[in-house]
């Protein structure tokens, strides 16, 4: 009987040791903290980027047009000029001598047409006396017609030699800016010798690009209404930076490219700054019509997995909710949501790597940069 109580009482005693051995209840700690957006409505304009190439607006090949030895050069290489400034002297002295030479044979024609003309009033005068006969009188009137020509031939001879005396001195056609000269002072230059600088207006400049014929259709469809002056279009530097002024749309092609199947449009752009090079090539982003309000997100809120893109919502008790979305790519790289998030909502932008569904969390909302600062993109929480 004290062996079957004790044996009853075993079970009982290994129980009582197991529960006092087991571990404590782990407490739960505060909710994690992250950083969050209040989701809001932006405006933005719809657009497209497109591979273009500089063109200068004017552009002038200046070129010799007599022979002769270059006598000075009047600007700098690369210095913005005037219209009408002084760009080269060719050798003037021998040119002056030819418009003198030619002075002097007007005045004698000139001399020899007043002696004719003399000779015929006075030839006018015998005949109606019977002093001479009309014979004589029509000779007179044929050397006076001949020193006429003469004078004439002599005058246009003189304004040639005035014309080759101008061609002395270069100046420039219009405001820009001179480029290189590859011929000094002392060198022969004349019509064979090639540009002898070329003056490029860059202020405004013009952008040429293609254009598909889908992009254009809509377009048409889009902002075409409105005209081309409701179109922005901006000028991607080489450094990635947007060009500070807007240009317009100054022309479109009346045919298409048969190979490629698009429209060459040429858009002015301001370059007061003169960052844009004529030749140069560079990304054009066209932006059309008015803006439109979507829901505009930071890249750092967007995560991707097998279903899809979603972000990390805060909701009701501060519990997090994993909200599918769908997206698609604004002017700037910008991520927009066209379906389901709506404004007034809370997304997380950083700490996401700490959030669970369904679990609670701490938010703090997003800090505003200061004025004049430049905003940044939080790091994506994992």
């Amino acid at each position: 009987m004290r062996r079957a109580a004790l044996l009853a009482a075993l079970p009982l005693a290994v129980l009582a040791g197991c529960k006092e051995s087991a571990p404590p209840p782990q407490q739960t700690g505060a909710p994690p903290a992250v950083v969050v957006a209040r989701v809001e409505r932006a405006a933005i304009s719809r657009g497209a980027e497109f591979i273009g190439r500089v063109e200068a607006i004017d552009k002038q090949d200046v070129r010799a047009r007599i022979t002769g030895f270059l006598y000075a050069r009047h600007f700098e290489e690369g210095a913005q000029v005037k219209a009408n400034d002084l760009l080269f002297t060719i050798e003037q002295a021998p040119f002056a001598a030819e418009v003198a030479l030619r002075r002097a044979a007007v005045e004698r024609a000139e001399a020899e047409l007043r002696n004719a003309t003399t000779q015929v009033q006075r030839g006018q005068e015998l005949l109606r006396t019977n002093a001479i006969p009309q014979s004589t009188v029509d000779d007179r009137i044929t050397a006076q017609a001949a020193a006429q020509a003469e004078r004439d031939s002599a005058k246009a001879q003189l304004e040639q030699a005035e014309i080759q005396y101008g061609y002395t001195t270069i100046r420039a056609a219009f405001d820009g800016r001179a480029g290189r000269s590859p011929l000094s002072p002392g060198n022969v230059v004349g019509p064979d010798s090639g540009i002898l600088v070329q003056i490029v207006r860059d202020d405004p400049i013009r952008v040429t690009f293609p254009v598909t014929q889908r992009e254009l259709l809509r377009f048409r469809r889009e902002g075409g209404q409105a005209g081309p002056d409701a179109v922005q279009v901006l000028v991607r530097l080489p450094d990635g930076t947007l060009l500070d002024t807007a240009g317009r749309v100054d022309f479109i092609d009346v045919t298409a490219n048969r190979s490629t199947d698009s429209v060459q449009v040429v858009a002015q752009v301001p370059n007061a700054q003169r960052l844009l090079t004529d030749g140069q090539a560079v990304a054009v982003v066209v932006r059309e019509g008015q803006p439109q309000q979507a829901i505009v997100i930071p890249q750092s809120a967007l995560q991707i997995d097998q279903q899809g893109p979603f972000v990390l919502v805060v909701g009701a008790e501060n519990k997090v909710e994993v909200k599918r979305v769908r997206i698609t790519t604004g002017p700037d790289g910008q991520t927009i949501v066209t379906e389901g998030l709506e404004p007034g909502q809370l997304i997380i932008i950083e700490g996401s790597q700490r959030a669970r569904p369904g679990q609670p969390v701490t938010p703090r909302m997003q800090e505003a940069p200061p004025p004049g600062a430049t905003p940044t993109t939080p790091a994506r929480g994992g």
